[in-house]
């Protein structure tokens, strides 16, 4: 089933009554053993995800899923979404993957640019914005297309203008739905869907979830990423590290609560390929 299908196109719910649909994110294994993935996902399946997004990178490295994993994961009768990056990529080499992805009976993709080695020269670069892979995914195929958004701004951008004008680009390509970065601060959810809107953006804005198991996740989080900790949350973590997965799934819950009210159209976990902590937060808000 395509992105535009799944979400009916509507950035909201709009309905009474009405439930998010719920999406996961899983990565490969670093021991490349896909076993106890498999397990993770027969225990998230009970909860009827319309999604399993998957990272994948057109340009390898050993961490990524094959084509072979891929095959795996969607006898186990999941709606695939792997994730696809353009950077350090040429176009022979994309367009043989994304035929190929298409070719295993795959109808989605999320397009990602990546992040540039620093390293390589980028007016080199086949590919040097997420818009660019959207447009040529969209050229080559009938993959139907997610995009990334950021609540907060990229990392990279000045300011949440200039990254929504980004976006827009990225949906004048030809994306068929937005999903964005985590985030814990609701307020910016909310604002970044206003302005979404406001700039005549009219595609499902899918909430990125990612409960937190640890402490030490925070220092990772906010280097990689513009992201807000609200200041109970950050100060209940750092006066009780231990209580970390404890104090990550109750503020979940609290914010999935407060996204479905709002009328988000989806939630999208970040799973960490943990079912556990995902399981306990789906239960208390389905």
């Amino acid at each position: 089933m395509e992105l535009a299908e799944i979400y009916q196109s509507k950035m909201f719910g709009g309905v009474e009554n009405f439930s998010p649909k719920i999406s996961f994110e899983v990565f490969p294994p670093k021991n490349n053993d896909i076993s106890q993935l498999f397990e993770e996902l027969r225990i998230l399946k009970s909860f009827d995800p319309v999604l399993i997004s998957l990272t994948y990178g057109a340009n390898g490295g050993l961490n990524r899923f094959s084509f072979e994993d891929l095959k795996s994961i969607r006898d186990l009768e999941f709606n695939l979404m792997p994730h696809f990056t353009c950077v350090s990529s040429l176009r022979s080499e994309i367009e043989d993957h994304i035929i190929a992805i298409e070719n295993l009976g795959i109808e989605n993709i999320l397009a990602l640019r990546g992040d540039i080695p620093e390293y390589i020269d980028q007016t080199s670069l086949d590919f040097r914005h997420a818009n660019e892979l959207v447009e040529f995914i969209k050229e080559k195929t009938t993959l139907s297309i997610g995009v990334a958004g950021y609540p907060e701004g990229h990392i990279e951008s000045p300011n949440l203008i200039s990254d929504i004008k980004n976006l827009k680009k990225k949906v004048d390509a030809g994306a068929s739905a937005i999903f964005t970065q985590l985030f814990f601060d609701n307020n910016k959810f909310f604002h970044y869907v206003e302005k979404v809107c406001a700039s005549g953006i009219n595609l499902p804005v899918v909430a990125g979830i990612m409960p937190i198991r640890s402490a030490s996740q925070i220092e990772k989080m906010t280097s990689m990423a513009r992201v807000s900790f609200p200041k109970k949350l950050k100060d209940d973590l750092e006066k009780f590290p231990e209580d970390a997965k404890k104090i990550g799934t109750e503020y979940a819950i609290k914010q999935c609560l407060d996204l479905i009210e709002f009328g988000v159209c989806g939630l999208h976990f970040f799973t960490l390929n943990h079912s556990d902590q995902v399981s306990e937060i789906l239960e208390n808000i389905l």
